[in-house]
């Protein structure tokens, strides 16, 4: 039979050829036109929308806000104290409003506020959310330099300055405190300084979408890809209270000079970088002061606080029979060296796999497929198959997790085995409650041990996924230590180190987190208590791989310079009431109480803002007010923009347009 092209041609043929379209072709191509320019236009709107740059109140666009942005760290023992000044210049010729994103690390307890305004200051102070955002748009409007920081998200605030003068330079103080992490023996703090841009799925997300409004608009872009990110210098105090063998970035080129005693002076080797990728300081003690146990107590108010570190003895723990769920996410956020990352981070899980293993891969953007029916022995076969399938993954699309959790969680292991699920991603996503309930609601007995992937992971979420997963997450930061962390997340995958965890505080003490997760190999137990008085003895017990295991800690009157242990324990306590929240308590109570916690300790929440007002105006009444976004920079080797990301809005007309501008284009060939 002749070979017959009009089989693979979708246009039509005719006996007869056209040199010039009918009119009516003609007229309909036009409408086409037409639509695609408003379309070009639609989208020209939504990224001044997402304060790519100022308009004017003539209409005309002008120079947006240049921003900087300085961190400045004071870390004793196992807090840190962090400012973060962001410089706002105003090199328009009107008085402007300058917004921006401000990620922040996931367990970082929000503060402080300080404006500014050449040799003018103006401190911030906690209120209850709609009074802070009615103190600072009053301001606003009255002509006076005023400044806000808001929560939307635990790791994302909005900050907003009102009022900066032509030519004029405000800078925005922001403080906050975290805990020092610990892990194999290591300390270390990290600070996203931009975000990925993050997805907001097609279906109803309940809570998500409120908070997620902003998102698609500003976190999703938020004037990422301009040609002149912000940048950042980064100073560092650290006393960590021990000689250190090493202080180094996994990150960053840094310079760490020996100070006196203990301390240490750290700073960027470039002194400015590009705000693009997280910045992560890591120290290790000498061998000789390798570190089992510490604490760090604060007395406010009357009120006494503890901050406790116990690193239980690490045993070799016997193999369990194990199903392995590899998830990859391919969407659109991953472009890049994201992709290239965790297609690497899964090659090497499958290249460790244990004979007796059975395992299955799954891959997601805005679809889901599992490569195996079920999953399957780990024999060589099936690994290369694996393995080619992964290596031929492309990123494109949105991210939608919840159906590739789903397959993952679906049904039960054969033969009794432990079901571990392993998941590479940046976590791009911006209905986080949604699937944190859904991996409480559907894991059952298997474990989630999430891989962060990219320069700027959404670490909150990987963590509190863990955390309610019963497994461990892992930040790759570098590139270089993938292979290093992935061998020790599959080295953890075993079981717990040390599991059944019981704390006995003294009566009245109140602790989190209240229920102790179990331990993997590395990982020390860190908790955060309010006890009724010091000194007082905490009583540790679990169960290791030989058997029961006991520790106890003195918690003693520290030096006086360990502060904000006491705002690390109210941090601790709204998160627990928000897990609460989401656990299903009554909204009502659980806003009540953190508000409460809020104003006590001075911090950012779901319900409390920080917002600070010049008593003075300093526009005059007749001069207009603009606004506009600074930009975020676009993360270290990804794209500008998620996939998915624009307005749900313009995402409908844009469809409705294409879905007509197709209907013309198949009648037009008839």
């Amino acid at each position: 039979m002749p070979h017959d092209d009009r089989r693979r041609d979708p246009v039509r043929h005719t006996g007869r050829p056209r040199l010039l379209p009918a009119p009516a072709q003609r007229r309909r191509r036009a409408g086409i036109a037409l639509m695609l320019i408003g379309l070009a236009t639609a989208l020209r709107a939504q990224a001044a929308e997402e304060g790519l740059q100022l308009r004017g109140g003539d209409g005309a666009w002008t120079d947006a806000v240049v921003l900087e942005t300085a961190v400045d760290y004071r870390i004793r023992g196992l807090v840190a104290e962090v400012r973060v000044h962001q410089t706002y210049r105003n090199d328009s010729s009107t008085w402007v409003e300058g917004r921006y994103l401000l990620p922040l690390p996931e367990d970082a307890a929000v503060g402080a506020l300080t404006v500014h305004v050449g040799e003018r200051v103006i401190e911030g102070e906690i209120r209850e959310k709609a009074e802070a955002e009615a103190m600072y748009a009053a301001a606003a409007a009255s002509g006076r330099a005023a400044g806000l920081v808001e929560q939307n998200r635990p790791n994302l605030f909005r900050t907003a300055v009102a009022n900066i003068a032509p030519g004029e330079v405000v800078d925005l103080e922001v403080g906050y405190w975290q805990p020092v992490r610990v892990e194999d023996g290591v300390f270390s703090v990290a600070l996203p300084l931009t975000l990925t841009p993050r997805y907001a799925p097609a279906v109803a997300c309940g809570e998500d979408c409120a908070d997620a409004e902003s998102l698609p608009a500003a976190a999703a872009s938020a004037g990422l890809g301009n040609a002149d990110p912000p940048t950042a210098s980064i100073d560092v105090d650290l006393d960590a209270g021990l000689p250190l063998a090493r202080v180094w970035s996994a990150t960053h080129a840094v310079t760490a000079t020996r100070e006196a005693g203990a301390a240490w002076h750290v700073a960027l080797a470039d002194e400015v970088v590009a705000g693009d990728r997280a910045f992560e300081l890591r120290w290790q003690p000498e061998p000789s002061r390798t570190v089992r146990r510490a604490t760090f107590t604060e007395t406010v108010d009357g009120e006494h606080y503890a901050l406790a570190l116990l690193v239980p003895p690490t045993l070799p723990v016997p193999p369990v029979p194990r199903e392995l769920i590899l998830v990859i996410d391919n969407s659109g956020s991953m472009h890049g060296e994201s992709m290239r990352q965790a297609i690497a981070a899964l090659d090497r899980a499958l290249s460790r796999l244990r004979p007796d293993d059975t395992f299955n891969v799954v891959r997601f953007d805005d679809s889901s497929e599992r490569l195996f029916p079920k999953a399957v022995p780990a024999d060589a076969a099936y690994v290369a198959e694996a393995r080619a399938f992964v290596r031929g993954l492309e990123a494109d699309g949105g991210t939608e997790m919840a159906p590739a959790l789903a397959l993952a969680f679906e049904g039960e292991p054969a033969g009794g085995r432990l079901r571990q699920v392993v998941i590479a991603t940046d976590a791009a996503v911006g209905n986080e409650q949604a699937l944190l309930q859904a991996i409480a609601a559907h894991r059952g007995q298997a474990r989630l041990f999430p891989v962060g992937i990219g320069s700027a992971p959404n670490a909150w979420f990987l963590r509190k996924a863990a955390a309610i997963g019963r497994g461990s997450a892992v930040l790759v930061r570098d590139v270089a230590e993938l292979e290093t962390r992935m061998d020790r997340l599959l080295d953890r995958l075993g079981a717990p180190a040390l599991r059944d965890i019981r704390i006995d505080w003294p009566a009245g003490s109140e602790a989190y987190p209240a229920q102790v997760p179990d331990l993997y190999a590395g990982e020390p137990l860190q908790v955060v208590a309010r006890v009724p008085a010091l000194p007082a003895r905490a009583a540790f017990e679990g169960v290791t791989a030989r058997g029961r295991w006991q520790d106890a800690l003195l918690l003693d009157v520290q030096r006086a310079d360990a502060t904000g242990v006491g705002r690390l324990w109210g941090r601790a306590r709204i998160e627990a009431l928000e897990d609460a929240r989401r656990a299903g308590a009554d909204e009502a109570g659980v806003r009540a109480e953190t508000v409460a916690v809020a104003l006590a300790h001075g911090l950012v929440s779901r319900y409390t803002s920080l917002v600070a007002v010049e008593r003075t105006p300093s526009r005059p009444g007749d001069a207009p007010l603009e606004s506009v976004r600074a930009a975020n920079a676009v993360p270290d080797g990804s794209l500008a923009f998620a996939q998915g990301a624009t307005d749900a809005r313009l995402l409908s007309a844009i469809a409705l347009l294409l879905a007509v501008a197709a209907t013309a284009c198949r009648r037009a060939r008839r």
